[in-house]
């Protein structure tokens, strides 16, 4: 298999987790081009001593963490030092927790991702789970249609420390539910019981109140094809809780920096 072969195999769960890590499709994309045209320049970049997938979130690893962009401050405005040192650990705690948790890779391979050892990686997971845990504990509304499914999201969110304020199997229950107490998290089937669709009854709601969502759905095509809200995270059944729990918190993560931008910009 040819170089591009191997980079063109691995390049969606790249974009994938270039999109949790960024909380957009177009910022995510942007960092993997950049990645692209630094491999296109020097084919040399990537190194493939842990294999072609490990090489190539390594690269873009390097990218990310060496580009400004990452950094949001105001203009003009120095960031506090201490501020800055917390801003770096949590953006390092985030990549460490979506690789171990997100993409399943084992602790060494992130090491080799992040540059670091195994020790330093289990205590950035230990950091970013108790920063998630501590901040982001929230009500949820769960819309599916099959029951263990649905009780199986219920006991995960419930671990979470979250608080699920219903189930919704159709779509006019979950617009009830909505509006009788509005959700800090929606997790959403697609298809549902009475042949509705959990995609129309997210994108009604979102007509009233900003909410993150994360569908989880045995037909993920459905979401790339229809009009779907942005951001939005998207999980293939059958999942892993570990993999909910991820990109739950990554949204709430996401929601809650999108929210924290215009109050700082103002004060």
């Amino acid at each position: 298999m040819s170089r591009s072969q191997l980079v063109a195999e691995h390049l969606p769960l790249l974009r994938r987790y270039a999109r949790a890590l960024t909380g957009s499709q177009a910022s995510g994309d942007a960092y993997v081009a950049a990645m692209l045209e630094a491999l296109l320049q020097d084919p040399a970049l990537l190194e493939e001593k842990h294999g072609p997938r490990v090489g190539l979130f390594r690269l873009f690893t390097q990218i990310w963490n060496s580009v400004s962009l990452n950094e949001t401050t105001d203009k003009g405005a120095a960031p506090v030092a201490s501020e800055q040192r917390l801003s770096n650990l949590t953006a390092l705690a985030r990549q460490a927790f979506l690789l171990l948790s997100l993409e399943g890779f084992a602790e060494e391979e992130v090491g080799h991702i992040l540059n670091t050892d195994v020790t330093h990686v289990r205590d950035l997971a230990d950091t970013a789970g108790r920063e998630l845990a501590a901040e982001i504990a929230t009500d949820v509304l769960i819309i599916e249609d099959e029951t263990f499914i649905a009780m199986d999201l219920e006991s995960l969110v419930k671990n979470l420390g979250h608080n699920v304020i219903g189930v919704a199997r159709t779509h006019t229950d979950a617009i009830a539910l909505a509006k009788a107490k509005r959700p800090g998290l929606i997790l959403a089937d697609i298809q549902l019981a009475d042949g509705s669709s959990g995609l129309d009854a997210v994108n009604e709601l979102l007509k009233s109140f900003e909410v993150p969502v994360v569908f989880i759905t045995a037909y993920p095509e459905r979401f790339l094809t229809g009009e779907r809200p942005e951001p939005a995270f998207l999980i293939s059944k059958p999942f892993q809780p570990a993999m909910v729990s991820a990109v739950a918190s990554q949204a709430l993560f996401f929601q809650r920096n999108s929210k924290s931008r215009p109050r700082a910009a103002a004060s």
